[in-house]
């Protein structure tokens, strides 16, 4: 019987190497079995609307956030164990009590964050334009819930504020300094106190590219790095260094300055390289997240609608002290691995995603400037998502009854299935593609005692009803399937085995950032609207999310 332990040892040992041998590993708990690393990998690594990403480590968990603007909940938390693969965990804006974006148009709120990980807490620091301006939250969990905003007022104006930790316990609060040609500004803050020490002085100019912003401050070998984003975040816009051996300066530029940037390379697939962050790998690799887009040709120019996205680039330290980005200064989509500190894919997400009233509506899900309590269910009919139909639709700065997610791919398929009840014939519920107030389709079902369906466009001026269909009075189902040029909108009765009937179809670059000016990304989502006081239901059964290509 002594040997039984032996041989279980043994067979365990046999499975550990057959795996191996098949290029097959255990993963760390929720995740994946790893795979053997391939030579490269792709970027972008959170595509769809992620931009201005930050990251920070805790010993091998690397952590990510990124803009969201008018969306609430906020403040989108990742999570990885290789920098490549990441799993949304969280919002670090989740409560009522956080913050409200009530009457701020869209584009504006919440901009550039900072993530920092310090002495077993998690800092964010971020700020809210047109709100309370700068502030910082925390936690010990970064998936869980995080603190009340600490405001960090001043008497002038300034964004994309970053903390630094130094070697002596000080902390460093860096921030763009407001205006096109506002340069760098620092002081020390209390954290406890939630203070600032000082008033923020300036401390670099940058090379002279417009709006110098997302600065962040590094330290290695007894110098202080100053990394910025110049030139605005579209097509001119570059990665600029300087470093000094006093976090106060005077900062000498990187020699090659810009040290990342493709504006001068127009047929290069990706374009507006910027705004980076640095982080280490357990093992002392650098690397650096950023954003960039993915345009299209269309309509004679260059046109991106699905937002600005996070990248990933190696980054090696050169003999003289300098930094160097990607490949020369250049960054391909595809990358090598070597230097990653592993390979550990999440497990895929199910393409069909159901409702139940006793779970959470999962991280993905964002409503338009509060959290929408009154507009919708999970409890009214258990089962399904319930949404009420708002008297405001999307064309409003307001909350309307929609709730949606990113589209996370140029090829991407969404659709749901919705059983409504109008109170009124002007009542509608379907599914939506938003960009913003004055650029939006519904594909929609409306109507009380002759239902039709029918895709209402906006773009910029007055809504336009694209086509329309008879639609009997039961569920129905609806379909957006996306390539990187078109929207092909869809819909067939629930039940049935009848394939999609097309109802219309319309160019992405309608919904382009070029076309329809801001910051964010096309979110596609489910949408309800009450013509009069007494509010229609919309009860979603399903959603169906699935990328059908890159």
């Amino acid at each position: 019987m002594a040997a039984l332990p032996s041989l279980a040892r043994l067979v365990s040992a046999l499975l550990l190497t057959l795996a191996a041998f098949n290029g097959v590993a255990q993963g760390p708990p929720g995740m994946a079995a790893a795979v053997s690393m391939p030579p490269t990998f792709t970027n972008p690594v959170v595509s769809g609307f992620a931009s201005d990403p930050s990251v920070c480590r805790a010993g091998s968990d690397f952590y990510l956030v990124t803009s969201t603007f008018e969306y609430l909940p906020g403040l989108p938390v990742y999570h990885s164990r290789d920098l490549v693969h990441w799993r949304l965990v969280g919002n670090a804006l989740s409560r009522e009590t956080q913050i409200s974006f009530v009457g701020r148009k869209s584009s504006q709120a919440i901009f550039a964050p900072t993530i920092r990980c310090e002495g077993g807490r998690f800092y964010i620091v971020t700020t809210d334009v047109d709100g309370i301006g700068n502030f910082f939250i925390t936690t010990t969990d970064p998936a869980g819930e995080w603190s009340d905003p600490v405001r960090l007022p001043e008497p002038v104006f300034g964004m994309d504020p970053s903390f630094f930790f130094d070697d002596d316990g000080t902390v460093y609060y860096t921030r763009h300094g407001g205006g096109r040609d506002g340069g760098v500004y620092q002081a020390r803050v209390d954290l406890k106190a939630g203070k600032l020490l000082e008033e923020p002085r300036l401390v670099w100019r940058g090379m002279g590219g417009i709006w110098p912003e997302g600065p962040h401050l590094y330290k290695r070998n007894g110098w202080y790095y100053l990394m910025i984003a110049e030139g605005g975040t579209s097509y001119d816009h570059r990665i600029t260094m300087a470093r000094s051996r006093s976090p106060w300066g005077p900062f000498e530029p990187h020699p090659d300055n810009p040290v990342l940037t493709h504006r001068d390379l127009p047929d290069h697939p990706l374009q507006a390289l910027g705004h980076a962050d640095l982080v280490t790998t357990p093992q002392g690799e650098w690397w650096a997240t950023l954003l960039a887009i993915r345009p299209q040709a269309a309509a004679g120019g260059r046109h991106h609608h699905i937002g600005r996205e996070t990248l990933l680039s190696p980054v090696r330290w050169r003999a003289d002290g300098w930094p160097e980005f990607g490949q020369n200064g250049v960054l391909a989509e595809a990358q090598p691995t070597r230097g990653l500190p592993g390979w550990s894919p999440w497990p895929p997400a199910p393409v069909r995603e159901t409702f139940s009233p006793d779970r959470k509506l999962p991280p993905h899900w964002a409503f338009l400037r509060t959290l929408a309590k009154d507009r919708w269910s999970l409890t009214e009919r258990p089962g399904h998502l319930r949404l009420i139909g708002a008297r405001i639709g999307l064309d409003v700065i307001g909350t309307p009854a929609f709730v949606g997610r990113r589209q996370e791919r140029l090829n991407q398929r969404f659709a749901a299935e919705v059983d409504f009840h109008p109170a009124a014939d002007g009542d509608a519920a379907g599914v939506a593609l938003r960009m913003n107030e004055s650029h939006h389709v519904l594909l929609r079902v409306t109507g009380l005692q002759e239902r039709r369906v029918e895709c209402l466009q906006r773009l910029a001026d007055q809504p336009r009803v694209l086509a329309s269909a008879p639609a009997p009075s039961a569920a129905l189902q609806f379909q957006v399937a996306a390539t990187p040029s078109t929207y092909t909108l869809s819909w067939r009765a629930a039940g049935k085995a009848q394939g999609w009937q097309t109802l219309c179809s319309m160019p992405t670059y309608q919904l382009s950032t070029e076309t329809s000016t801001g910051f964010t990304g096309v979110y596609m989502g489910l949408y309800a609207f009450s013509e009069t006081t007494k509010p229609a239901t919309a009860d979603f059964g399903w959603v169906d999310f699935e990328a059908t290509g890159p």
